[in-house]
């Protein structure tokens, strides 16, 4: 167990540890490898020191290349920005939902 749970309340222990190894190190629907590629894009952004070191090393463990380590922050960074862009143009958000819906429809449409 990380020391770091050491400094948690004796009574809130168990279910931390509980819900830190289902979650973090146990098999979910989302294979570990794509969580944690998952944990290092989300820190990038928080910019969570022992966040992006835990989810990048954990990333490794379960099989996670440098090229997908880097790709899952190049992804963040890309998706953050039209978020940015979006929300500070104020664009419309029922025109923006329409819009992917009939691009849903046309992806969804056979060839």
């Amino acid at each position: 167990m990380p020391h770091f749970f050491s400094r948690i309340p004796d009574e809130l222990m168990a279910p931390e540890w509980e819900i830190f190894k289902r979650l973090e190190l146990g098999e979910t629907l989302i294979p570990n490898k794509y969580k944690e590629l998952m944990g290092v894009a989300l820190h990038a952004e928080t910019k969570c020191q022992y966040c992006t070191l835990f989810h990048t090393e954990a990333a490794k463990l379960f099989g996670a290349s440098d090229e997908e380590i880097q790709e899952a922050v190049h992804y963040a960074k890309n998706s953050l920005g039209w978020s940015a862009y979006l929300n500070g143009m104020q664009e419309d958000h029922e025109t923006f939902s329409s819009e992917l819906a009939q691009i849903g429809e046309y992806l969804g449409s056979p060839g």
